[in-house]
Formats: C-alpha cells, sequence, structure tokens
C-alpha cells in the first residue's frame, strides 16, 4: 500500500499539463540544436575536404575589382569588406528613395481611384491593374531595354534645362561645390525642421483646447525652406554648381546617375506604389461615410474632411500593411542584379563570392544585412503605428 502510494505523485506530476508541456519544448529544443550542431560540424567538413574557406579571411584581402557606383571611397586596391559596405550603402540608398517615391505616389493614386472624375478613377485603376499583376523582374527589364537603352548617346543628349542632361549612359546633373560657411545651411535645415515640429505639436494642442486652427502646413514649410535660405544668403552664397560641359564623346563635370539605377528605381516605385494604392483605398473606404457627411454638414470642404477626418482614422489600418510594402520593397531591390546595379546582393554576394569561394559566409552576411534592416523598419512602423492607434478609454 505505501508502495503503490509513493508512486502518484510521479505519476500524477508526469501528467501535469504544465509539466508535460516543459518536458516537451526541451525535447524539441534539444532536437532543433543537435540537429543544427550536425549541419555546422557536416557543412565544416565538407567544406574543408573540397578546399573552400571556412572563415572570414578574405574580408581584408584585396578586392581587384572597380564598381562603377560607390557612396564611399574606393578602389581596385580596397577590401572585400570595402565593397560590402559599397554595396550595403548602394542599397540603402535605393531603398530610402524607393520608400519615399512610392509613398508619395501610391498615396496619390489610391485617392485618384475614389476620385469623383471617371477619367481620373478609370486611369488609375488601370495603372493598379496592370503594375500588380504583371511580375517585377519582366517590368525592370522592360524599363531598363526598352525605355533607357534607346535613349541617345551624349552627343544627342536630350536637355532638360538648368544644366541636366539625358542620355543612355545616364542623367548627368550639375555637381554642387560646396565653400567655408556652407555647413550652416544643413544646420539652419535641422533648426527649421525642431521649430516645425514644436509649431506643429503647439498647434495640435491649441486646436484641441479653442478650436482655433492654424496654417501648419504653410509655416512649417516657411521655417523648413525659409531658414536654410537664410543662412545661404548670409554666408555669402557658398555654394555653386558645376554645369557638365560636353567634350569629345562624353561629359566633363557634373554627377552621372546610372542608367542601371534610375530603371532600378523607376521600377520599385510604380510597382510597390500600386499595392500602396489599393492599401490607401482601403483605407479611406473603412471610415465610415457619415464622418464625410459630419464634416461636410459643418462646413468642411471635401479637401479639408480628406486631411483633417478621413485621413487620421485611416492611417490605423493603412499603416501595418503599409509596413509590409516598405520590407518587400528593400527586398525586392535585390533584383539590381538583373539590370546591373551594383547593390548588396550583385557586389557581395555575387562578385566577392564568386572571386573567395566563401559561400557560406557570404551568404550568411547577406541574409543578416537584410532582416536587421527590415527589423529596424519594422520597429520604426510599429513605434509610428503605436502612436496613431486608439486609445482606450
Amino acid at each position: 500500500m505505501s508502495d503503490v502510494q509513493a508512486q502518484k505523485p510521479s505519476v500524477s506530476l508526469f501528467y501535469n499539463p504544465r509539466v508535460r508541456g516543459f518536458l516537451y519544448q526541451a525535447v524539441l529544443i534539444a532536437i532543433v540544436v543537435f540537429l543544427g550542431y550536425e549541419a555546422v560540424v557536416n557543412a565544416s567538413t565538407n567544406m574543408r575536404a573540397r578546399g573552400i574557406p571556412t572563415d572570414f579571411a578574405f574580408w581584408d584581402r584585396v578586392a581587384s575589382f572597380d564598381i562603377n557606383q560607390s557612396l564611399i571611397d574606393y578602389s581596385a586596391a580596397s577590401t572585400y569588406g570595402r565593397a560590402f559596405f559599397v554595396g550595403l550603402w548602394n542599397t540603402l540608398l535605393v531603398a530610402a528613395i524607393g520608400v519615399v517615391l512610392a509613398t508619395f505616389l501610391g498615396f496619390f493614386v489610391g485617392v485618384a481611384r475614389l476620385s469623383q472624375n471617371w477619367v481620373v478613377a478609370k486611369l488609375a485603376t488601370i495603372y493598379v491593374e496592370v503594375m500588380r499583376n504583371t511580375p517585377l523582374l519582366l517590368q525592370l527589364l522592360f524599363i531598363y531595354n526598352a525605355v533607357l537603352t534607346p535613349l541617345p548617346n551624349p552627343r544627342n543628349s536630350l536637355s532638360l534645362g538648368a544644366g541636366v542632361y539625358l542620355n543612355n549612359r545616364g542623367l548627368v546633373v550639375p555637381d554642387p561645390q560646396f565653400a567655408p560657411g556652407a555647413g550652416f545651411i544643413p544646420l539652419a535645415a535641422a533648426v527649421g525642421l525642431v521649430l516645425a515640429l514644436a509649431f506643429r505639436f503647439y498647434a495640435r494642442r491649441t486646436q484641441a483646447k479653442t478650436g482655433r486652427i492654424y496654417p501648419v502646413g504653410w509655416i512649417s514649410a516657411a521655417l523648413i525652406l525659409g531658414l536654410p535660405l537664410i543662412a545661404y544668403v548670409a554666408a555669402g552664397a557658398p555654394v555653386s554648381f558645376v554645369t557638365p560641359v560636353l567634350r569629345g564623346f562624353n561629359f566633363q563635370g557634373g554627377i552621372r546617375v546610372l542608367p542601371e539605377f534610375v530603371a532600378l528605381l523607376i521600377g520599385l516605385v510604380i510597382y510597390t506604389a500600386a499595392f500602396i494604392a489599393e492599401i490607401v483605398r482601403a483605407g479611406i473606404l473603412s471610415v465610415s461615410h457619415g464622418q464625410t457627411e459630419a464634416a461636410l454638414s459643418l462646413g468642411l470642404t471635401r479637401a479639408q474632411n480628406l486631411k483633417l477626418v478621413v485621413t487620421p482614422q485611416a492611417m490605423r489600418v493603412i499603416i501595418p500593411p503599409l509596413t509590409n510594402q516598405y520590407l518587400a520593397l528593400t527586398k525586392n531591390s535585390s533584383l539590381a542584379v538583373f539590370v546591373g546595379y551594383p547593390d548588396l546582393v550583385q557586389v557581395f554576394a555575387g562578385t566577392v563570392l564568386n572571386q573567395t569561394g566563401a559561400a557560406v559566409q557570404v551568404i550568411a552576411i547577406t541574409m543578416a544585412v537584410y532582416l536587421v534592416i527590415s527589423l529596424v523598419t519594422a520597429a520604426i512602423m510599429n513605434i509610428y503605428n503605436r502612436r496613431n492607434a486608439l486609445v482606450e478609454r
């Protein structure tokens, strides 16, 4: 009898759901760790047997290849590590500009789809359906081969005015030159931005208390643009531009924007904007029509209704799927390899991998970079989303 009673606690302990759950999870973790360890050991053994490098010694070796676009100092004598940062900055450049442009275009098209003008609404619908239902890679190849490649040679460049020229070698724009005192201009812009944000906060609090509405947009624009202009004049115009000049078969001076960059940027923007447009349209339609009727009955114009009533409520629906589109645009920039733009994948996961043979290390670093970019983007958007979320009283 005493033996049976002694066994009961252990039996009841095994049938405890919490204990069994902990035991199953521990076993699962052990299995995953074991499989991961075996995979790493097996891969290392096979790589050594085939003479494939298993370390990161290649990082400090000389790259011995050129990159046609670099935001930092780079030459063929630079290291593979330097080439990695060149590709990373090129990826961040096209992703950052693409996110901004796709957002503006997507919001414009999304609102246009709900326009009462039949022609505008139908044109926006055609754009969205065509862009969303054709592969991005085909759009990139079409833009690069059918739009940019047939452009004239430098001698017959298209003049866009203000010293800007377009040809099959890219877009040539004036090169800014900065004299002493030019540093006050970005400083003034930063001060203007801070003052604009402070005034916006003050205007919102005043409106909530008294109902008085300030022209926040105009005053913010005056601060952000006016202060740098004042600094520019006060510093004696420290910024000048070197206009490109055609000499021989090419332009001398100025800055050349690669056609590969233009093709990739245009493709990413128009493709992603089509999805953003549908997100914006769904967000606006999620707001009850009674809100619009109430706003119009109070004397607000349709523009004021869209800005002050509909959009703030629609943003709570728009932001989560909008974050997904930002992440998709950044990851889709890896298609740059098909148009020859030197992004991270083309430079590091392409050229560096082929020259060093360190496939596992290179691919692991590339995946980690895109993971970090995605997590940072998602974190920023989640913070903004929490600021716009409804607060339960």
